[in-house]
């Protein structure tokens, strides 16, 4: 939706609806990641909702290497593990991921529901497959 001549501009979008999941592109039936960016037509920012099934952990890290990322947890707990660092993660706690630095989460028993927020440049992700592993 957008409204013109001096008004404000804006875009409305139902995540569930309109923001198809991306986890299921990639045959990923442990969680859904719908990513916000184009469909709401953002041009300094972009975010992400995930959710996870119970005790699952994502495939794979991934470093960005200019962009600054934020996670805020919604539901649920689970762990990220950050550089050489496997931190704690609950309901309401927001992470600060910097540029350079390798990431990957894993949920906790009962799942976990996140919004990840990330600023420009876009496409600068690397990801590394197995990266975690214990």
């Amino acid at each position: 939706m957008r409204q013109d001549q001096g008004m404000t501009d804006y875009t409305v979008k139902n995540l569930k609806d309109d923001v198809p999941n991306a986890a299921a592109d990639f045959g990923i039936d442990e969680m859904e990641a719908r990513f916000g960016r184009k469909a709401l037509e953002l041009q300094s920012f972009g975010f992400s909702h995930q959710k996870f099934a119970p005790s699952y952990r994502q495939g794979f890290g991934h470093v960005h290497r200019e962009q600054e990322e934020a996670y805020l947890v919604l539901a649920g707990s689970g762990r990220i593990k950050v550089g050489d660092d496997v931190v704690d993660l609950k309901e309401w706690d927001v992470i600060r991921v910097g540029p350079g630095v390798t990431r990957q989460l894993e949920s906790g028993p009962d799942g976990m529901e996140l919004i990840a927020i990330g600023g420009l440049p876009t496409g600068d992700a690397e990801t590394i497959a197995g990266w975690w592993s214990d």
